[in-house]
């Protein structure tokens, strides 16, 4: 069993070796180590915290023992009142592949950040496209290339924003 509930101060460290043991362990097949401890200097606990000023973040826990197995924010595009972005979703490598992920993504687009948003936008992995695409999720401008950043601009949009 799971709960999702909102992101407390006291999570971040656990967050964090969350986010570092996900990337070490599934992004490492689409990302060089350098970029991926690179990402992780900026995805330490104190970043966490100040994000979680500005975004609506959600963990996933295991109700068995309360370890957090899963994350994933929601906040606005670049202060946007009618876009909005998700940012840092990430499963725990052992429990990836149960539908967790999905469990997260719903309650993100019930958050209303979301509702609010007539688009919704997400700087994507490689490793999470597949995913992201089959939640509705499409490649912004249809350019189905990473950036810079080797991320790829997914986006959605919300009808039924407002």
């Amino acid at each position: 069993m799971y709960k999702i509930r909102r992101f407390l101060n006291d999570d971040a460290d656990e967050v964090a070796e969350l986010i570092s043991r996900t990337m070490r362990t599934t992004n490492i097949k689409d990302y060089s180590l350098e970029f991926i401890e690179n990402d992780l200097n900026q995805l330490q606990a104190t970043n966490l915290i100040e994000r979680a000023k500005e975004f609506h973040c959600y963990v996933l826990e295991n109700s068995e023992d309360t370890h957090i197995i899963g994350v994933g924010s929601i906040g606005p595009f670049w202060g946007s009142k009618i876009e909005s972005s998700l940012f840092n979703i990430f499963i725990d490598p052992d429990f990836q592949g149960y539908g967790l992920g999905r469990k997260i993504i719903n309650i993100l687009e019930n958050d209303e950040f979301f509702l609010r948003a007539s688009r919704i936008e997400i700087p994507a992995s490689k490793t999470a496209l597949n995913f992201y695409k089959r939640m509705g999720y499409d490649f912004k401008n249809g350019i189905n290339k990473v950036d810079s950043e080797q991320l790829y601009r997914l986006e959605k949009f919300n009808t039924k924003a407002g």
